[in-house]
């Protein structure tokens, strides 16, 4: 599947906490970790398991950059 979005981020699926309404997916990339919250029925639908290799597909309308 081709997409016009650019920040698609590779990484494989560690965690899923699946809720009544939605359902938090954990990617680990690289080493680092982003937490996705969609929709159970899209959960279901894509048959998302933990190791499975996904990609996070991040479309906003603003980055916030901030200092450790």
């Amino acid at each position: 599947m081709q997409l016009s979005a650019r920040n698609q981020l590779k990484g494989k699926i560690t965690g899923i906490k699946n809720g009544p309404v939605s359902t938090e997916v954990v990617l680990d990339i690289n080493g680092q970790s982003i937490t996705a919250s969609i929709t159970s029925n899209s959960a279901e639908s894509l048959g998302l398991n933990v190791g499975d290799d996904a990609i996070a597909i991040i479309k906003a309308s603003s980055v916030m950059i901030g200092l450790e």
